[in-house]
């Protein structure tokens, strides 16, 4: 038996938490609907988003209404926590979910570009969808940005980090680097 617990907490408490111990190393542009802290007593030792999907449209490939979809977008633990900790704090989170909300659908994606293939998801009573299309991402300044970031608008004008980002394309401070594709998991709430 698992001695943790799970609760419901803010983005705030875990912002630090996930920027350590996730591998994206942040959590700007994740949209945050429910966030959960595992904790060994007081200690957080797992953190996990909930959120509506990264791309736009997307939760029609699912459900009649965006209401019903939410995206697993960060799950992170320490690294010595016993196995199995992560599906036991999926599960928390999903009964959560099924008792507290209208959710009908969960997605989430296991990144092949990290080695990750979904055991977890798999352990969790996820059904396996197949793969994503193959992606590139812009390489800037170290870190990996989505393209779509150079064409974020803020009232139809191009936001100034997305002018940043194409400048520095243009010149060659920034390259696209292409990416696997990722391994889809789906799970029914209702």
């Amino acid at each position: 038996m698992i001695p943790y617990t799970v609760a419901l907490t803010n983005r705030n408490s875990i912002r630090e938490f996930i920027e350590k111990w996730h591998y994206s190393k942040s959590i700007n542009g994740v949209i945050s609907d429910y966030c959960f802290g595992l904790y060994d007593n007081d200690i957080l030792i797992g953190a996990m988003i909930y959120g509506r999907p990264a791309m736009a449209g997307q939760w029609k490939k699912y459900v009649a209404k965006s209401e019903d979809l939410l995206e697993l977008r960060r799950l992170c633990c320490i690294d010595d926590t016993p196995k199995n900790t992560e599906s036991f704090f999926i599960g928390h989170t999903l009964r959560w979910l099924a008792r507290n909300t209208a959710i009908k659908i969960i997605i989430s994606y296991a990144d092949a570009n990290y080695g990750h293939r979904g055991i977890i998801y798999k352990a969790s009573n996820f059904q396996y969808l197949g793969t994503t299309q193959p992606g590139k991402m812009i390489q800037y300044k170290g870190k990996l940005i989505h393209d779509k970031a150079i064409r974020t608008k803020y009232n139809g004008e191009l936001k100034p980090f997305a002018k940043k980002l194409k400048e520095a394309l243009r010149i060659g401070e920034a390259i696209y680097v292409h990416r696997k594709p990722k391994h889809i998991y789906l799970y029914e709430v209702r």
